[in-house]
C-alpha cells in the first residue's frame, strides 16, 4: 500500500503540521519505506511462535516477580482537587476543546 502526496497532505493537515513541498516529498518517502517494512514483517509466518513478555524469556526461564494487589494509599481526592479551578461530584471540569 503506497501513499500518495495527497495522503501525506491530508495526514499533515490532520496532525496540524505545515509541511513545505520538499518536506512532503521526504515524508512521503519515509512513510512508504515504513509501510514497506510493516508489509515485510506481516508476511512472516509467526504461527506456533508464543509471544514473549520479555526478551530474556527467549533464552532463559524468567520468573515474574508479581506483588500482591492491595491498596497502599488512602483516598486523597478532595485534597488533590483543592487547587482545581472547577470540580463537580468529585470530577475535574475542563473546557470543551472538541466541537
Amino acid at each position: 500500500m503506497a501513499l500518495t502526496p495527497q495522503d501525506v497532505s491530508r495526514i499533515a493537515h490532520l496532525a496540524r503540521l505545515e509541511l513545505q513541498p520538499d518536506e512532503e516529498q521526504r515524508m512521503l518517502a519515509q512513510l512508504n519505506d515504513f509501510f514497506g517494512i510493516v508489509e515485510k514483517m506481516s508476511a512472516v509466518d509467526t504461527s506456533g511462535v508464543e509471544p514473549l513478555y520479555t526478551p530474556l524469556s527467549a533464552v532463559q526461564d524468567v520468573a515474574l516477580r508479581l506483588r500482591e494487589d492491595r491498596v497502599t494509599e488512602s483516598n486523597e481526592r478532595e485534597a488533590n482537587q483543592q487547587s482545581a479551578p472547577a470540580v463537580e461530584d468529585g470530577l475535574f471540569l475542563v473546557p470543551k476543546v472538541i466541537e
